[in-house]
């Protein structure tokens, strides 16, 4: 894929990963369980093989997706996470949480599976252990972060 996004900001950065279409939705699919071409592509609806295909390279070149052959006449893949696309799970979460908040029709809600209540997002500092309001949240340069912690 190309870089559309030359700016120095995380966001930008992670945009030219996973920014294309499709390609969150196929990482999702892999992560709430398809592992195969066939079984991906019959979870996104309107996805042509050639584009899947093609998505797949990326993500493997990208190191959010590992492949591995299970068969070798006719060969065969099968697809899961690497450990970093696994870490994009909780922006799966944000973006089911957003929707249910602000779509016109929601499809899905994200709940706790002991109760099945939906639940929020919150904030945590492992270094004061305590949870962090949103307003006292503040994005800073890396190099700023790194000398007040140092």
């Amino acid at each position: 894929m190309k870089e559309n996004y030359k700016l120095p900001c995380n966001i930008a950065q992670t945009l030219n990963i996973v920014g294309d279409r499709w390609t969150l939705l196929i990482l999702h699919e892999i992560l709430t369980g398809a592992s195969t071409f066939n079984e991906i592509k019959k979870g996104l609806k309107g996805i042509s093989s050639n584009l899947l295909s093609d998505r797949l390279k990326y993500l493997e070149t990208s190191e959010l997706v590992y492949v591995e052959l299970y068969s070798e006449h006719p060969p065969r893949y099968s697809y899961s996470l690497t450990q970093s696309g696994r870490e994009l799970e909780p922006v799966f979460h944000s973006l089911l949480i957003w929707g249910r908040n602000n779509l016109k029709k929601c499809y899905k809600k994200l709940v706790h599976d002991a109760c099945n209540h939906e639940v929020e997002q919150t904030f945590y500092c492992s270094h004061c252990e305590t949870s962090v309001e949103e307003e006292d949240l503040v994005v800073l340069p890396v190099e700023e972060r790194e000398e007040l912690t140092s």
